[in-house]
């Protein structure tokens, strides 16, 4: 082989890892897609009738099943203010939870416990935007969310100067 094939071979093989590097996603770090929903829930239901139940639960989707390592809410506004600030909802787990492809606000996902002993969710607030982190060994996920429309302040009453 001469001078020239070797060149010609070097060409192909940069270009081969230029590809590999910018146009696929093998050296992309992995992220957990995260869609959510609301949907209305029956009388006597999942709810079971209790008084203080959410009557519409908020469901995360995760696209696929992972074992997590951490689901953490915070509403927007704190973290804009405070990087560390205080999560709505905290669980961790230092094994992984058992395989989860969907879970609901709120919920005790089996192989998690809370952060902090004891600690139950807050009631999500109409309006407040919340950020969901989520994640699963090294892959992560962060999703935006908001329960329902921000509260509507009702018109102002006309004098009788106008």
């Amino acid at each position: 082989m001469n001078k020239k094939n070797f060149m010609l071979i070097g060409l192909v093989l940069v270009l081969a890892g230029v590809y590999a590097i910018f146009f696929t996603d093998w050296f992309r770090p992995k992220t957990i897609l995260i869609s959510h929903t609301s949907r209305p829930a029956r009388a006597g239901g999942r709810n079971g009738g209790r008084t203080g139940a959410v009557a519409n639960p908020l469901i995360f989707g995760l696209g696929d099943y992972y074992s997590l390592t951490e689901v953490k809410v915070v509403p927007i506004a704190a973290m804009q203010t405070n990087k560390l600030a205080q999560p709505v909802w905290h669980l961790v787990s230092d094994e992984g939870s058992d395989d989860v492809d969907r879970f609901f606000y709120g919920q005790k996902i089996n192989g998690m416990d809370p952060a902090v002993e004891g600690a139950r969710p807050e009631p999500l607030q109409p309006g407040v935007m919340y950020r969901l982190f989520v994640v699963a060994g090294k892959i992560r996920g962060q999703h935006d969310f908001q329960l329902g429309a921000p509260p509507v302040s009702p018109p102002k009453p006309k004098s009788s100067e106008d």
